[in-house]
């Protein structure tokens, strides 16, 4: 009897194991960007340069309950200004030498209609982890002229980087401060099937 019921369970498995695809970020049709408030009278716009992630899907064509995973190196980051680079990277922000990833691990990834998605999970950085909740808007599947399928998300929200420990600011002698807490993300994601 003990061998029909792990004969059942690894039947079970592997038919899981099939159904499930690997979706994986292709980073040379993708970008993170994010954005802060500076003076309250412009944004300023950053990127992570260097990172990678996957998505795992229960089911062929069904994201809903996918699992996804992100990580991006800190020392990567991008705002156009080697000087404030530096700044961002250094010990009054993200302490890049102590704290060299940001990631995010999901909890939830669920189907709001046929475009829009919740995700809900852990964002970690600045050796601080706590639980947020994006936007997801799916943008269709296609494939490209080399056979590859690829699908393509955006994901946007906002978070308080107060929440993470990262509150190096200025006082304005006009009131108000120099950077916001603030942080608006934007992320385009290609996905390309994994073979």
């Amino acid at each position: 009897m003990k061998t029909v019921v792990s004969i059942f369970f690894g039947l079970l498995l592997s038919l899981s194991a099939i159904q499930a695809q690997t979706w994986v970020i292709d980073p040379s049709h993708s970008n993170v960007t994010f954005t802060v408030s500076h003076m309250s009278i412009s944004e300023v716009e950053g990127k992570l340069k260097v990172y990678e992630g996957f998505l795992v899907a229960a089911e062929e064509g069904n994201f809903e309950g996918s699992k996804i995973s992100f990580s991006a190196d800190v020392k990567s980051i991008s705002t156009d200004s080697e000087k404030r680079d530096g700044h961002l990277q250094g010990a009054d922000f993200f302490d890049a030498e102590k704290n060299p990833k940001i990631t995010f691990e999901s909890s939830s990834f669920t189907k709001i209609d046929d475009s829009n998605y919740k995700l809900v999970g852990k964002l970690s950085m600045h050796g601080v982890t706590q639980e947020v909740t994006l936007n997801a808007k799916y943008n269709g599947e296609m494939k490209d002229p080399w056979g590859n399928t690829k699908r393509g998300f955006k994901v946007t929200g906002k978070i308080n980087r107060y929440d993470y420990g990262l509150k190096w600011n200025t006082a304005l002698e006009a009131g108000g401060m120099l950077v916001s807490e603030e942080v608006g993300i934007s992320c385009n994601v290609q996905l390309v099937q994994s073979k």
